[in-house]
């Protein structure tokens, strides 16, 4: 069984960048957890450390689930973006939109630094395994509008049985296709289905590897 990290190790790895994964820490501190596989250094400069996929499991292991706590995401202390139809979604309006915006950024940075040939234009290993929020933040920061609780308007991201896909709802054709344009201009593979037994339109997306 792994050894768990030690309470300093799991404070960096808490304090983590809840997008990026970039992490401050000592330099034992840092080592370790390069070491065990939860974190890696960039070899850019200027040669910051970022969390694994590993090591973002564990740090959102320990985050308590949004309904437990809703007070911690209204305090805005994780960021989540819309996949539609949330019972407790944060408020629209310029803040709002300012912080999708750096969410976006973060992420774009992500791919810089994570991918091997350091391409943007392509999701990275974070986005393959969260890929609903990772589908939600580009159509988000692309200014489609999500659903609301009890609305059939705007799009619904959910996760899908097929590994490495997502599924995106969205009664409006037009609209549908908008977002279709938004995720491949993200660098997704998309195409669009028909459900059998309701004949609704909606889009199962996948991260494109190349």
């Amino acid at each position: 069984m792994t050894k768990p990290p030690t309470a300093a190790q799991r404070r960096v790895i808490d304090a983590a960048d809840p997008v990026t994964g970039r992490i401050r820490g000592t330099e034992a501190q840092l080592a370790a957890l390069v070491k065990r596989g939860l974190a890696f250094r960039h070899p850019r400069p200027p040669h910051d450390h970022f969390l694994t996929p590993a090591g973002h499991r564990i740090r959102e292991e320990a985050e308590p689930a949004a309904p437990a706590e809703p007070t911690a995401a209204a305090a805005g202390r994780v960021f989540a973006a819309r996949i539609g139809g949330e019972e407790d979604a944060p408020r629209t309006g310029p803040a709002r939109v300012r912080e999708v915006h750096s969410a976006w950024q973060g992420l774009l940075e992500l791919r810089r630094m994570t991918n091997p040939d350091g391409a943007v234009d392509r999701p990275c290993a974070w986005e393959r395994t969260h890929l609903v929020r990772a589908a939600a933040l580009a159509l988000e920061a692309a200014g489609h509008a999500p659903a609301e609780r009890d609305s059939e308007e705007g799009y619904r991201v959910r996760a899908t049985p097929q590994p490495e896909a997502v599924a995106v709802y969205e009664p409006d054709g037009a609209r549908l296709r908008a977002c279709a344009a938004t995720l491949e201009e993200a660098g997704w593979q998309v195409g669009e289905h028909t459900e059998p037994r309701t004949r609704a339109r909606y889009l199962l997306a996948s991260p494109r590897r190349a």
